[in-house]
């Protein structure tokens, strides 16, 4: 199975009208209440463990 890539995701959402904001929403709500699954999806979108740890920590703070 291949997996989807980072630029294929945010194609699709932006494709769907999702804005930035919407999508930093996203982000904090897969956090808060899914934090090992998130951890598992920006994994399997392909980013680096630095980019991984920032969206992660942005995403606490919103």
């Amino acid at each position: 199975m291949k997996n989807v890539t980072k630029e294929q995701f945010i194609a699709v959402l932006d494709d769907g009208g999702v804005t930035d904001d919407q999508k930093a929403r996203l982000h904090a709500a897969f956090e808060k209440r899914y934090p090992e699954a998130h951890q598992s999806f920006l994994e399997m979108l392909g980013l680096p463990a630095d980019a991984i740890r920032d969206l992660r920590a942005r995403s606490r703070a919103a």
